[in-house]
């Protein structure tokens, strides 16, 4: 079930992400753009994590 929990955490992370380089670049600001990026790594890690955990069945 940890798997599931990461890939949703993950996309979350990732629309998150999104929206604040959108933000970011609709008001000009470099430093919300940064932000945004890393938070979108982060998810695309988490889910990451998350089919790792599915093909070896939440042993990790």
């Amino acid at each position: 079930m940890g798997e599931l929990k990461d890939t949703i955490k993950g996309l979350g992370n990732e629309i998150a992400g999104n929206a604040k380089q959108a933000a970011g670049k609709l008001r000009n600001d470099p430093a919300q753009q940064v932000e945004g990026k890393a938070q979108e790594k982060k998810g695309e890690v988490q889910q990451g994590v998350g089919k790792v955990k599915g093909a070896l069945g939440d042993r990790i």
